[in-house]
C-alpha cells in the first residue's frame, strides 16, 4: 500500500460560545484537516490544531509546512510503517508537532480501515468501554463562573475542569466561587496555563485555597520551568500535572528525573501524534505517574484519535475530550453518549466526515499528489 495523495485544507470551526484561557481568547478555532488516499482506495483523515503559544505553530504556518515539506515527503510511504514516516518527519524539520500530527492521524486511520479493526485495537485493544467527560470552564468572572459550574453539575457532570491564570487574586475567589456552587463531592480541576508564572506565585494561591479541596493543579508555571514544578510538587499537598512543560520524550525524562509532576497532560498536537504519545504513556506508567489525553480543542477527527488512545491504555485516567461540544459545526458526528464517549466498533477512527460541511468549513485547500 503507497500513499498516492494528500489534500491540505484550512478550515474555521465556529464556538459556541468564546473560549477564554490565560494567553488568548478564541471566537473561532482554525484547523487544519489532511484527507490522504492510497493506491487501494483507501481514504484516512488526520487532524492539526496548532497553538503558537504551546508549540510556536500557526494556523498559516502549518499549513504551508503541510503543502510543501511533509505531506510531499509522505507520498509513496506505506501508512502502516509509521516509525520510517515519523523519522522521516523529524529529519525533515524540527519541532512542529501538530502538523505531524496531522499526518500521523490519518496513517493510523487508514491502517485501522485496511485492517477492519477500529484503531484502539491497533493500540492495543480496548481496555475502557466508557470514556467520561468533564465540563470546562473558560475565564469569566467568579460569579458567572460559578453558575456555569453549578449549570453543569445540574445536567449530570460529575467533573469541574476551571481555567485560571490570568489575576491571582482573581483566581482566588474564581476557584472558592465554583467550590461553593458545585459543593463538596464533585471533582474540581484547576488549570492555570502556565499564567502564575513561577513557583512563589502558585504557592500563594494554593495557600488561599486550601480548604477548596483541588483534584489536581496544572500547569501553574511556565512550560520550561520544571525545577519551579519540582518545587511546587514538594511543598503542596495538592497532585500535579503537567502539560505544556511536556511535548515529548526529551522534557519528560527531566520531569521524571525531577519528579516534577504526579500527572501528565498528552496532547498529540504536542508530542506529533498516537505514535509518539504511546512513548510518552509507557515512560509515565513505569515513573508512577498517571496520564490524561488532552485537546487544543479539536474537531471530531483529532478528538476521535484522542480517544481511541484513551480507551486502548489502562495508565491513561482521564480526558479533556470536550472539542466537539463546543462547536456549533463540526465535520463529523462525535460518539457522546449522555456526558460520556464511547467509540464504536468500526473501523479506523470510526467517523463518517461530512464533505458537504468541510467543503463549506474550508478557507484553503491544497493537493498534494503522486507524480
Amino acid at each position: 500500500m503507497q500513499i498516492t495523495s494528500i489534500t491540505v485544507m484550512g478550515i474555521r470551526l465556529p464556538l459556541i460560545r468564546p473560549f477564554i484561557v490565560a494567553y488568548e481568547t478564541y471566537y473561532d478555532m482554525p484547523t487544519l484537516l489532511v484527507k490522504v488516499e492510497t493506491d487501494v482506495g483507501i481514504t484516512g483523515y488526520g487532524e492539526a490544531t496548532p497553538d503558537q503559544h504551546v508549540t510556536g505553530e500557526t494556523w498559516e504556518s502549518t499549513y504551508s509546512l503541510l503543502v510543501h515539506q511533509l505531506a510531499p515527503l509522505a507520498i509513496g510511504e506505506n501508512p502502516f510503517q509509521i516509525e520510517r514516516i515519523h523519522e522521516k518527519m523529524a529529519d525533515m524539520v524540527y519541532g512542529c508537532p501538530a502538523a505531524k500530527a496531522a499526518i500521523d492521524i490519518a496513517c493510523y486511520d487508514i491502517m485501522g480501515k485496511a485492517t477492519n479493526q477500529p484503531v484502539y485495537n491497533l493500540l492495543g485493544g480496548r481496555y475502557y468501554e466508557s470514556l467520561p467527560v468533564p465540563y470546562v470552564v473558560s475565564i469569566l468572572d467568579p460569579e458567572a463562573m460559578a453558575k456555569e459550574a453549578a449549570d453543569a453539575i445540574r445536567q449530570g457532570y460529575q467533573s469541574i475542569k476551571i481555567k485560571v491564570g490570568t489575576n491571582p487574586v482573581m483566581d482566588v475567589k474564581r476557584i472558592q466561587a465554583v467550590r461553593k456552587a458545585i459543593g463538596e463531592s464533585m471533582q474540581l480541576r484547576v488549570d492555570a496555563n502556565q499564567g502564575w508564572r513561577n513557583r512563589a506565585t502558585t504557592m500563594w494561591v494554593l495557600e488561599q485555597v486550601r480548604e477548596a479541596n483541588i483534584d489536581w493543579i496544572e500547569q501553574p508555571v511556565i512550560a520550561d520551568d520544571i525545577t519551579a514544578l519540582a518545587e511546587i510538587r514538594r511543598q503542596t499537598h495538592i497532585p500535579v500535572m503537567i502539560d505544556e512543560g511536556v511535548h515529548g520524550d526529551r522534557e519528560m525524562r527531566e520531569t521524571i528525573t525531577k519528579q516534577a509532576a504526579d500527572k501528565l497532560n498528552i496532547k498529540l498536537m504536542k508530542c506529533g501524534g498516537i505514535y509518539p504519545a504511546l512513548r510518552l504513556v509507557a515512560q509515565a506508567e513505569m515513573a508512577g505517574m498517571e496520564c490524561q489525553v488532552g485537546s487544543m480543542v479539536e474537531s471530531a477527527v483529532a478528538s476521535a484519535a484522542g480517544a481511541h488512545l484513551c480507551a486502548a491504555k489502562k495508565n491513561i485516567r482521564s480526558n479533556e475530550l470536550v472539542g466537539p461540544l463546543m462547536f456549533s459545526r463540526d465535520v463529523a458526528a462525535f460518539p457522546y453518549e449522555g456526558l460520556s464517549i464511547v467509540l464504536p466498533n468500526r473501523p479506523g477512527l470510526g467517523l463518517d466526515v461530512n464533505e458537504q460541511s468541510l467543503a463549506e468549513l474550508k478557507e484553503m485547500s491544497t493537493v498534494i499528489e503522486k507524480p
